[in-house]
């Protein structure tokens, strides 16, 4: 079984319908890269995933488990499928240790001497091992999102949705959270990327997704979809972003 699977997704804010019958599928271990242009329902489609977003019509399930915001269960999804955003979403008055430790400890009730070292661990795993006693405001951005990946990953998730986790970055800090995002790739992570970084889907995704308008254009591994794309749309927004 999938542990992410859509079936014809529709999304609509008020009469404005922003996904239109959206359907896929995240195999364990698979890496799915998100791509299209700006309001193309890419991050909305994320936030559906995970339940932060109703949805109108169709159906997510996460290991065979309906996503309902109105269900019980929600906040246990949330547990399973961790969401790294674009601006970090760290508690400021938090340190690191904090951030990483504050849902196994307050959310999943697990023991907290166990997570604070398991914290730590995870805070040098993203080498961050020197900034455990920091608070964000003392952290570069590429240092906070880093922070905001060993907090997903101290949940203990069985799949984690990026979304654009390097758009709010300056150029010289993308490197530092793509290293990192590689390295999970490497461990068998499950990840779904919405990304404008189109090196990193093709060197690490397994299927790139291309979404324009909401609808899923096209689909497939990289090098098809990044090279050999098939369909005018797919075609024309990566001639507008890659080099010639």
């Amino acid at each position: 079984m999938s542990i992410i699977e859509l079936r014809n997704i529709r999304k609509s804010f008020g009469t404005v319908e922003v996904i239109h019958d959206v359907s896929f599928s995240v195999e364990k271990g698979e890496v799915v890269c998100i791509i299209g242009p700006s309001g193309s329902g890419k991050s909305t489609l994320l936030r559906c995933i995970n339940g932060l977003e109703t949805y109108q019509g169709g159906s997510i399930a996460v290991h065979g488990q309906r996503v309902d915001t109105g269900s019980s269960a929600i906040r246990q999804l949330r547990t399973r499928v961790a969401m790294v955003f674009q601006r970090f979403n760290l508690f400021p008055h938090r340190t690191a240790l904090e951030n990483v430790a504050e849902g196994p400890i307050f959310v999943k009730k697990e023991p907290r001497e166990e997570v604070l070292k398991r914290s730590r661990d995870l805070l040098t795993r993203v080498g961050l091992g020197a900034k455990i006693d920091a608070y964000p405001a003392q952290l570069s951005g590429g240092q906070q999102q880093r922070v905001a990946i060993a907090r997903a990953l101290g949940m203990k998730p069985d799949a984690i949705l990026f979304d654009e986790p390097t758009s709010a970055l300056d150029p010289e800090l993308v490197g530092e959270v793509l290293a990192v995002m590689r390295s999970l790739a490497d461990e068998g992570m499950t990840m779904v990327v919405v990304t404008h970084e189109m090196g990193f889907a093709r060197e690490v995704a397994d299927r790139v997704l291309f979404l324009d308008g909401g609808v899923l254009v096209e689909e497939g591994p990289p090098d098809e979809v990044l090279s050999r794309p098939q369909n005018p749309r797919t075609q024309d927004f990566l001639r507008r972003i890659l080099p010639s």
